[in-house]
């Protein structure tokens, strides 16, 4: 999960401000974000997608082990890997629909 994170997540700073020294830690670079930006809409589908492909590969691990094609291990990784994404997802999901219930009770 965090290799599919650091790709999407280094294409946004800026290369300036708070996250500036982030962006190296996550396989970009400054320089090369700050060319490239991305809209937050954009994020979040190319975040959705690496979601879907994530449980996808999950799924997919465990009809293997099922069929003794994958050891024990390769199952166990890949099941936490998709908990753990699916998780990620139900947060951001939370957060998401939290925020939305916050402007909704603001008043125009």
């Amino acid at each position: 999960m965090i290799d599919a994170i650091s790709g999407p997540a280094g294409s946004i700073g800026v290369g300036s401000g708070p996250d500036a020294g982030v962006a190296p830690l996550r396989g970009g670079s400054p320089a090369a974000s700050a060319e490239t930006p991305v809209d937050f809409g954009s994020f979040l589908a190319q975040m959705a997608a690496d979601t879907a492909s994530t449980l996808k590969v999950g799924e997919a691990t465990a009809l293997a082990g099922i069929n003794g094609q994958a050891s024990t291990h390769q199952v166990v990784e890949a099941v936490m890997t998709t908990e753990q994404t699916l998780q990620s997802a139900i947060a951001i999901r939370d957060k998401v629909v939290t925020a939305f219930l916050e402007i909704s009770r603001m008043q125009i």
